[in-house]
């Protein structure tokens, strides 16, 4: 054992994290995963992703490998001849794989009926941000907490596909841009109306801002709507649509040649924070106590200081976790453009 700042941190070989199985909660399992490294600099750590997940764990600093999970996951697992596994997400389901992929030592917190399948079970805690849950993970395993701020590394290749992209979609390459992101995954409760979102284009076009919209093919809907509201008057600068057309590198490298992102709370709010652009976000029926996004630190490297500007519209029945809204939606349709506009406008 290796005594660092009062913990003993356990020996392991060969590390396999399985990852959470949201954009936004493994980009805020980032510096959890980051405690990790620090503390075993010479350990092997693969992070085991679905398909549409793994991609970021490329762009983590702190990841030797990075495996797909499919269908075959268990074999998957069994092939790297892993010595220990971590565990994030709390399901039995990931327990269980990671027992038959004859994984020796098992760690993870001791939700639900898996704690016997565990070699190392770690009660959970009760409230707090969801980095500080997985930190708290890690550091009760002997893994000494760092700082808070998940972080990626964008590949010049990545950097260099999103402006090449952008370029096609019409940028100029001289105006700012700002990137919308009106969807989100977890439901229709979550987003801000797309009517407010053209009026907010429109008033940053007035500054003479370019914004483009971005998300993935099941935000098309949203984003199509979006533009519907966008047409019934001329603008000053085209509304740009990307919604569909990255993959996850590609979105992180259109984040790195935006100044700022205006979104819900969605897994774009976490990936465009820990690529370190500002950020301003809407907030209606989840909690943004647990899950606002912490910007990356770059240091030097930023140009200027990113910000976040986490918004809501108080109502008595805020936070309330639906994904449809049962009411009138006032919690979302409370937060007026102007506040949106004036938010982004200082975020610039």
């Amino acid at each position: 054992m290796l005594i660092i700042e009062s913990f003993t941190v356990p020996y392991m070989n060969r590390l396999v994290i399985l990852a959470p199985n949201w954009l936004g909660d493994a980009v805020m399992a980032l510096p959890a995963i980051a405690d990790v490294r620090r503390a075993a600099p010479v350990a092997s750590i693969t992070v085991a992703a679905r398909a549409s997940i793994a991609p970021l764990f490329a762009m983590a600093p702190d990841v030797d490998e990075t495996l797909t999970l499919g269908d075959d996951e268990t074999e998957t697992l069994a092939a790297g001849r892993f010595d220990t596994a971590l565990l994030l997400p709390n399901s039995t389901r990931a327990a269980i794989v990671a027992r038959r992929a004859g994984i020796a030592e098992r760690w993870g917190y001791r939700t639900g009926w898996r704690g016997s399948l565990l070699t190392r079970a770690i009660p959970a805690p009760r409230g707090g941000h969801q980095i500080e849950y997985y930190q708290h993970l890690v550091r009760a395993l002997g893994f000494p907490s760092g700082p808070t701020e998940p972080r990626v590394r964008v590949s010049r290749e990545a950097q260099e596909a999103g402006l090449n992209l952008l370029m096609e979609a019409g940028w100029n390459g001289r105006q700012p841009l700002v990137a919308l992101a009106p969807g989100a995954a977890y439901g229709g409760a979550k987003r801000w109306p797309p009517e407010y979102f053209a009026e907010l284009a429109d008033g940053l076009a007035a500054d003479g801002v370019q914004c483009v919209m971005v998300g993935t093919a099941a935000d098309a809907g949203t984003a199509s709507e979006l533009s519907k509201f966008v047409a019934r008057e001329p603008k000053r600068l085209a509304l740009l649509d990307l919604v569909g057309r990255t993959d996850l590198p590609t979105l992180a490298g259109v984040f790195g040649n935006c100044r700022a992102l205006v979104t819900n709370d969605s897994g774009a709010m976490h990936l465009a924070a820990a690529v370190g652009i500002s950020v301003t976000a809407m907030f209606g029926p989840t909690n943004e106590r647990s899950t606002s996004p912490h910007i990356a630190d770059l240091g030097s490297a930023a140009p200027a200081s990113p910000q976040t500007t986490i918004l809501t519209h108080a109502v008595w029945c805020r936070p309330c976790m639906l994904r449809e809204c049962p009411l009138d939606h006032r919690c979302m349709r409370g937060i007026e453009v102007a506040t949106v506009l004036e938010a982004a406008r200082s975020s610039l």
